[in-house]
């Protein structure tokens, strides 16, 4: 911890700051699969349409690069040559993605973008770092105080925009729980690791930045308060309009009273 007050915030994307396809993306595209060209193979697996809960999505795929996120999934699922077939469910992964990104089929979450903006006023520098290389497609594209559906890019500000670094789908190192994304963007906001919190949704970017040595703040927008607990995050809150600000200049992380 340093002497000061937090001097940095660093924000994920998917699941913090936009209410993106992803999770949407990554079921369907194994739905299509396990009903299609993999059908063969699926009455030997586990999956079913139904057991792609959001819980798993938060456990298994949450916050890990693609390729990674991919195999995970379908070792949980007991697909049969994971290696074989991960970048086949990537791509499909990936092709629904951009086919929903460009219906606009996404938003800001408006509690993070105040927070955003409440963090900035209070003299902290701003990060986004997240393992997907489709986060600055959507923080472009996104006007602040609007959504894909209204700013749509045509606000003078977007916002990413209101971040001093972006490191997102840069790390060329090992996906988190692997510290290595946030100490970058620790590295080029100037700030030391310990004089900044992370704002993560998932269990592997929340143990990502407590082992890098940053406080974590975990976000549990579909009820995942305890799994954020367990894996060490500082303060859980369910919306960040929760987080009390007007501490962090003391180096406090705290929900208000």
């Amino acid at each position: 911890m340093g002497g000061g007050g937090y001097l940095g915030a660093i924000f994920d994307v998917d699941g913090v700051l936009v209410d993106s396809p992803h999770e949407r993306a990554w079921r369907e595209a194994l739905r299509l699969l396990m009903e299609g060209e993999w059908a063969g193979v699926r009455g030997g697996t586990r999956w079913s349409a139904e057991g792609f809960t959001g819980r798993v999505y938060q456990e298994v795929l949450s916050g890990k690069p693609r390729i990674r996120g991919a195999r995970d999934c379908l070792a949980y699922f007991g697909v049969p040559d994971v290696e074989g077939r991960a970048e086949v469910f990537a791509e499909c992964k990936q092709r629904l993605l951009a086919r929903f990104a460009e219906a606009g089929e996404f938003s800001a979450y408006p509690d993070a973008v105040r927070f955003v903006l409440a963090v900035r006023e209070a003299g902290i520098a701003t990060a986004v770092a997240s393992s997907s290389r489709n986060a600055g497609f959507f923080l472009r594209r996104i006007g602040v105080g609007g959504s894909a559906g209204e700013g749509g890019g045509s606000s003078a500000v977007v916002l990413l925009d209101c971040f001093d670094v972006d490191v997102s789908g840069r790390w060329a190192g090992p996906g988190k729980p692997d510290p290595g994304i946030f100490l970058m963007a620790a590295e080029e906001l100037q700030v030391a690791p310990g004089d900044c919190f992370v704002v993560e949704d998932a269990v592997s970017g929340v143990r990502a930045a407590k082992n890098g040595g940053l406080a974590a703040l975990g976000v549990a927008r579909a009820g995942e308060r305890e799994l954020l607990e367990a894996a060490g995050a500082d303060l859980v809150v369910a919306t960040l309009d929760e987080v009390d600000v007007a501490v962090l200049p003391v180096h406090r992380l705290t929900s208000r009273e």
